[in-house]
């Protein structure tokens, strides 16, 4: 354990230069402004995993933006991991309210600001600086491949045809993923599920053109006010949604596996000051983690029509359109749900209005047993970094791609994440304590030599 932590203290202004290098390429994979920038970013990656002591890493095209593969191979005979990863980030904007610049990155507080902090180059960069040490140090105990894509941000459109076409090259035990969050530094925790995803577009339309609202108010119907009122439908008093068959698949957990969910430390009161509300909401008869965690969700992730400038502008509009994401638990299909809410949501427009539903990205929940012997590998490691035995959970959030390579490679996630919720991913002045940083790294290496040995 010290050598370990000798080699991270002696080596953490290096690591943050290289890591820095990787966050100062705006790789936002959903701008095609940064479709250059998205080709540096991943062969940054490839001079890090090189100069980690990989055998080969290089980049590979695919119909999308291109992935980075790397390996070690110390002897076929002995088990691999592969880690997944994924170097593309989200967009900045609101730009306003970062305190210094996305991709600058600054280090304040004992912690990293900037675009990609945390999700996903922070996490994914440990993983680079544990298999350096386990290399430099004669001490890798497996094989290793790395899997860095750069559409995770975008639900990873190309990847699942790429690892099909490849699914020797990715041949794997089990696949390592830092992508995830922690309870809290005091109370760490490993994922055991995360829920899938179904993301969907809609427009409605009235009228051919905008019209005058004076001259044509209160007898044509208003696409935002139509639009409004089929949102607020989706879901009932009870916060559980309306779409007809949307629960048909959802496995209700025991009594047990909520009771054992439950010990998972959770102050309501923290939780509402930390992000400004005065109360919670949602499905009746669950929890606030239950609700985030096992149970599915839709919220309104956008929404616009008409005029939105400086000013005030009369205009009854031509239509209104909304972004709206479903966050579905195992069992649901991404595909069927997207269907089923694409007939609902026609069902509910009335007769002055048109709509058009168009599906985005999604994927698949899945579920990690904690019997295995890569998640006590896991947990063995990180109780011996943090002094704790971390508390088994579930991950609200979806990485669409998982489920399927786990299908395609016949090989489970293990996820290991450092993240916490005061990074606030995806949005501005995002972070990653340096601390989170080193613990992950050491984790990490510990993981290694745990798992080889079950």
């Amino acid at each position: 354990m010290s050598e370990i932590k000798d080699f991270i203290e002696k080596n953490s202004p290096r690591f943050l230069e290289e890591l820095f290098k990787l966050i100062r390429i705006p790789s936002v994979s959903s701008q095609n402004e940064h479709k250059e920038d998205m080709h540096k970013c991943a062969q940054q990656y490839v001079v890090s995993l090189m100069e980690a002591g990989a055998d080969e890493a290089r980049i590979y095209p695919t119909t999308g933006h291109p992935v980075v593969f790397a390996q070690k191979i110390i002897d076929p005979r002995k088990p691999t991991v592969l880690v997944y990863g994924h170097y593309d980030v989200q967009p900045v904007d609101p730009i306003e309210l970062w305190k210094s610049p996305p991709f600058e990155p600054e280090v304040r507080d004992g912690a990293i600001y900037a675009r990609g902090a945390d999700d996903d180059k922070g996490q994914s960069f440990m993983h680079v600086k544990a298999f350096e040490y386990l290399v430099s140090t004669g001490q890798l105990p497996c094989n290793v491949k790395f899997l860095i894509e750069g559409e995770e941000e975008i639900g990873s459109p190309s990847l699942g045809a790429w690892a099909r076409e490849n699914k020797e090259l990715l041949a794997c035990d089990v696949m390592l993923v830092s992508d995830t969050t922690m309870i809290s530094e005091e109370v760490p925790s490993i994922n055991t599920g995360m829920r899938g995803l179904a993301y969907v577009e809609v427009k409605v339309t009235g009228p051919d053109k905008d019209l005058h609202s004076g001259h044509y108010g209160g007898a044509i119907a208003n696409p935002i006010n139509t639009l409004c009122s089929m949102i607020a439908q989706l879901i009932d008093e009870k916060g559980r949604i309306t779409v007809k068959g949307f629960y048909d698949d959802v496995i209700e957990l025991s009594a047990a596996d909520r009771e054992m969910l439950a010990r998972a430390p959770f102050n309501l009161e923290h939780y509402k000051k930390s992000i400004g509300v005065g109360e919670v909401t949602g499905e009746a008869g669950y929890s606030t983690l239950e609700r985030t965690g096992i149970r599915p969700c839709l919220d309104v992730n956008g929404i616009w029509g008409g005029y939105t400038g400086e000013g005030a502008k009369t205009v009854l509009p031509s239509y209104a359109c909304a972004k709206i994401s479903m966050r579905l638990v195992p069992n649901q299909d991404h595909k069927k749900i997207a269907r089923l809410f694409a007939e609902h949501f026609k069902s509910l427009a009335p007769a002055s209005v048109k709509v058009e539903v168009k599906e985005h990205h999604g994927g698949q929940g899945f579920l990690a047993p904690i019997s295995s012997p890569m998640y006590k590998a896991a947990a063995k490691a990180v109780e011996d970094v943090y002094g704790v035995e971390p508390v088994p959970s579930r991950g609200g959030g979806s990485i669409p791609i998982l489920a399927e390579l786990e299908g395609i490679l016949n090989a489970p996630p293990l996820l290991m994440g450092f993240g916490l919720e005061r990074d606030t991913i995806h949005s501005p002045n995002e972070s990653y304590l340096l601390s989170q940083f080193h613990k992950g790294i050491e984790s990490i290496i510990l993981f290694y030599k745990y798992y080889n040995k079950n």
